[in-house]
């Protein structure tokens, strides 16, 4: 039985529904982070799972699942339960009880894809998220880019900003944290964010059209022989200054 009936982020979390129908551009997104993933895991903004369960199927030792919402963690129990190495919190950044709370944990990296753009005080988030690692441990986020593109869609789910690579490094030693790699991700999908959100208005993405997208995957993978100066995506990587 899920923890609410409903979620809180009744936007965010038709959209990760939405999103769950693209296995290929999913399994795309882990295998770009996967590098950077340690053993001792905690996932923020964990959503309905989609990410964690490529973590567990990569053999992750422990892995904490938390998100703010319960009917997210409700969701998150039914799917992993009788897992012995998920455990499940909530966490709402910044947090200045956090460092103690997740101490036991012993977390080697820290991911958030999709979530710091959520959070007004981004610096303040990460640094919680510094002070939850045991020493050597790193953070690997995922945000959407290009304030330009922002839109409609960006509105119904809740982001305060869209980044650029200039301003994710300062939120990143804002945070004192430093960065060990900042690249863009999904260079084509720069075009049809911006369409929906900015020329069609839509507040979701459609459903056909991530279909579309989902089998083109394969090529698209083949951006990282090109690179380019934008994506839809950034991801960063770094570790306590």
């Amino acid at each position: 039985m899920s923890e609410s009936v409903v979620p809180g982020d009744r936007a965010g979390a038709e959209t990760l529904e939405i999103m769950s129908a693209a296995p290929r551009y999913n399994a795309w997104m882990y295998q770009v982070i996967a590098p950077y993933i340690g053993r001792r895991v905690l996932e923020v903004g964990a959503g309905i799972g989609n990410m964690s369960a490529f973590m567990l199927d990569a053999g992750a030792e422990h892995l904490v699942l938390t998100d703010m919402d319960p009917w997210y963690r409700g969701q998150l129990a039914e799917r992993f339960a009788g897992r012995s190495n998920v455990r499940l919190d909530e966490l709402m950044l910044p947090d200045e009880t956090a460092a103690a709370r997740f101490a036991a944990d012993r977390l080697d990296t820290i991911v958030a894809l999709n979530v710091v753009e959520h959070i007004e005080n981004d610096a303040g988030a990460l640094a919680t998220m510094r002070t939850m690692l045991a020493p050597g441990g790193r953070i690997v986020i995922l945000v959407p880019a290009l304030q330009a593109i922002y839109g409609e869609m960006d509105r119904e789910l809740g982001h305060f900003r869209r980044y650029g690579k200039a301003g994710l490094a300062s939120v990143f030693a804002r945070a004192g944290l430093s960065m060990d790699r900042l690249f863009w991700w999904n260079r084509v999908g720069v075009a049809g964010w911006w369409f929906n959100g900015r020329v069609r208005k839509v507040s979701q993405i459609p459903l056909d059209q991530l279909k579309r997208f989902d089998r083109l995957v394969p090529l698209l993978k083949m951006e990282r022989l090109l690179p380019l100066p934008f994506g839809q995506s950034l991801i960063a990587v770094g570790h306590p200054a």
